[in-house]
């Protein structure tokens, strides 16, 4: 990881460097205080979309379990479809920890626990570190902190050999949608890494999901065998990080992405120029809540997932901000260092 000094908490980019293009006039008050409007959650339709996440993944997920230890191993081909509603379970962790998905903080903060159980991601961990990621994102002085590792064109030419063959790995498809997500969610999490001198809460946080996610294992494995367990939990877990981790990256990793020193930051600038509309089909849409309305996301923390929709759709004017559709997914893949003097993403080759 890059590790850099936390950044504060918070308060222009283009191919040739033009500065109309890169113009932060697009964020007035006027829309702030439009966007603000969608920050109040439903209670009812909070409890309502827990209920119609959490439930189809107990009945999936335990459908499968039961087929599976009947020796109906085709019921392993649905486990796809738990791992997505994993995935949405995760969605509300993550408004829990902007303080969006219920009125109050305690509320947020126990059902984000809870569901951390089920996510193996202990809450108050990863909530920090997604603070830090929001206060920061496009920060070049701030990097290290719940983003993926990205290096300048200068500071990967000044690398050693070795150093820059690590980098290439890292950045490689294959590691950050295969090897990545099995290691941030079956080990990294495991640990308070990033925060381990930073208060007992976060070791607490992350014994205790152990602990909880471990007897969960264990009351699954006693009634439906530990290999039946690790055969339907193990896929579950992984298509739900991998998409994560897909979705996470395109939401800040393009080829017009927003980096800029310390110096030449703004919270706002970072946060609709630095971010992707990434439109997906509806059934997507559903199953990640919303998430690739990024843009408005980091501009309004508070909105939760479920009014961010409304929020794109009473200001047309932000639907087309770095909008990226499924068939755009690929090439931001290939991108994988920020070219200080072209102020774009650029790919290993051109270099």
């Amino acid at each position: 990881m890059l590790e850099r000094s936390a950044p504060s908490s918070p308060e222009s980019c283009d191919e040739a460097g033009s500065e109309e293009n890169r113009s932060p006039s697009l964020i007035t008050p006027d829309l702030l205080r439009g966007l603000a409007a969608y920050r109040t959650p439903s209670v009812a339709r909070s409890w309502w979309e827990l209920a119609i996440t959490l439930l189809p993944l107990i009945i999936v997920f335990g459908g499968v379990l039961f087929a599976v230890s009947k020796g109906y191993y085709l019921a392993l081909l649905l486990t796809p479809l738990s791992g997505l509603f994993l995935l949405r379970a995760f969605i509300i962790q993550h408004d829990c920890g902007h303080g969006s998905f219920m009125p109050g903080k305690a509320r947020n903060d126990w059902i984000g626990r809870g569901i951390g159980l089920l996510t193996l991601t202990p809450y108050d961990c990863w909530r920090q570190s997604h603070v830090l990621h929001h206060a920061g994102t496009g920060n070049l002085d701030a990097r290290g902190f719940g983003d993926v590792d990205t290096l300048t064109v200068r500071e990967f030419q000044a690398l050693s050999p070795l150093k820059r063959f690590g980098y290439r790995v890292y950045r490689h498809p294959i590691v950050l949608l295969g090897l990545g997500p099995a290691y941030l969610f079956l080990m990294r999490h495991r640990l308070p890494i990033g925060l381990m001198r930073a208060g007992w809460i976060y070791w607490i946080s992350a014994m205790m999901t152990n602990t909880g996610t471990a007897l969960l294992l264990v009351l699954l494995a006693w009634q439906f065998g530990a290999a039946v367990t690790a055969m339907v939990f193990l896929p579950t877990l992984l298509v739900a990080a991998t998409m994560g981790v897909w979705l996470f990256y395109l939401q800040h990793q393009f080829e017009d992405a927003h980096w800029e020193y310390r110096q030449n930051w703004s919270f706002q600038d970072a946060a609709w120029l630095g971010s992707t509309h990434l439109h997906l089909p509806t059934p997507l849409r559903w199953f990640t809540g919303n998430i690739g309305i990024h843009h408005i996301h980091h501009l309004m923390s508070r909105i939760p997932f479920y009014r961010l929709n409304e929020a794109l759709k009473a200001h047309p004017e932000l639907a087309d901000v770095n909008r990226i559709t499924m068939g755009q997914t690929a090439k931001p893949f290939l991108l994988a260092l920020w070219d200080e003097d072209k102020r774009k993403m650029v790919t290993f080759r051109e270099v």
